[in-house]
Order: C-alpha cells, then sequence, then structure tokens
C-alpha cells in the first residue's frame, strides 16, 4: 500500500481539489461537494480497512466528476446562486407579453415533441434538458449512434414543426 491514505487525508486532498476546480457561482456548495466525493471515495473501499490505496491523480480525478454532476444539476434546474441572483434586473411585476410568448413557445413545443416519433422525442428531451449523447444513450439503453440519430432527425423534425408554427430562432 504505497498510496495508503486515511480519510482525513483524502479529505484535506480532495478539499484541495474542490477549491481549485469549482467556480465561484458554486462558492457555497464546496464544502457538500467535497463530502459527496469523500463518500463515493469510501463507499469503494474493502469493508474493515481504514487506510485507502489511492494516488493524488484519481482523488481530483473524482472531485472533478463531482463538481461536473453538480453544474449540470444545477443547470437543468435552472438555479441561481443567490449572491449573483442579486445582480440579475428585479422585476417584480412579469412582463405579460413575454410571459404569453413562452407560453406559446412551451405549446408549441409539447405539441411538436408529441407529434414526434417516440424514440426522437425522448432523445430530443433529454438532449434539451442538458444531457450528451453519451449520457442518453446510457439512460435509453440505446448504441451511442442510435441516440446521436434520434437527437439529430428529432431537432431537425422540431425545427421544421415550430417553423411551421411560426417560430423561429431568434
Amino acid at each position: 500500500m504505497a498510496n495508503a491514505r486515511t480519510p482525513v487525508e483524502i479529505r484535506a486532498i480532495l478539499e484541495r481539489a474542490v477549491f481549485r476546480l469549482c467556480p465561484d457561482w458554486q462558492r457555497s456548495a464546496r464544502d457538500d461537494l467535497v463530502q459527496t466525493a469523500l463518500l463515493r471515495i469510501l463507499e469503494r473501499r474493502p469493508p474493515g480497512e481504514e487506510k485507502v490505496d489511492l494516488n493524488s491523480s484519481y482523488l481530483y480525478k473524482t472531485a472533478h466528476s463531482v463538481l461536473i454532476d453538480e453544474i449540470r444539476r444545477a443547470r437543468r434546474r435552472g438555479e441561481t446562486p443567490i449572491e449573483y441572483a442579486a445582480n440579475i434586473e428585479d422585476s417584480s411585476v412579469p412582463d405579460p407579453f413575454h410571459v404569453t410568448e413562452l407560453m406559446n413557445i412551451s405549446a408549441a413545443m409539447r405539441d411538436c415533441l408529441g407529434s414526434m416519433a417516440q424514440s426522437r422525442c425522448l432523445g430530443v428531451t433529454l438532449y434539451l434538458q442538458g444531457h450528451r449523447i453519451a449520457e442518453i444513450a446510457r439512460l435509453l439503453g440505446w448504441r451511442p449512434k442510435k441516440a446521436d440519430n434520434a437527437v439529430y432527425c428529432g431537432l431537425a423534425d422540431l425545427r421544421i414543426c415550430l417553423r411551421d408554427k411560426g417560430i423561429e430562432p431568434k
């Protein structure tokens, strides 16, 4: 066990990695990210082992993976940290024209997705939620080429359908 480390040593390395890699807008989640990475690593150690045989590059990769997962989750949920939300223009009354436009686009998107072949609809929906082609293939149990084709053709169908409904990209 040349690289055997205790959980305290592993945590210190993970803290350095997360604090180095973490963007400012995720600053408030740093401790949680370190804890998540530590749990991922400790769950893999053999039962009864106090020390874990790991090199630093593996620990950095784990920290990076946890951070990327959290950033994707935050973007999918549309989360904005409160300190950054203060910089966004505060309009307590939403613009009714903008709200109506968004409702029309949403209804058109649902209608277009509903008229698509199921495989294309699933692929496009996951893609629009922020998943990459490899993730879509894994989630749906498809080959990567099938997922790529479903997303590519589905997006083309979606563009045509939305254009037919009078919705053009700005």
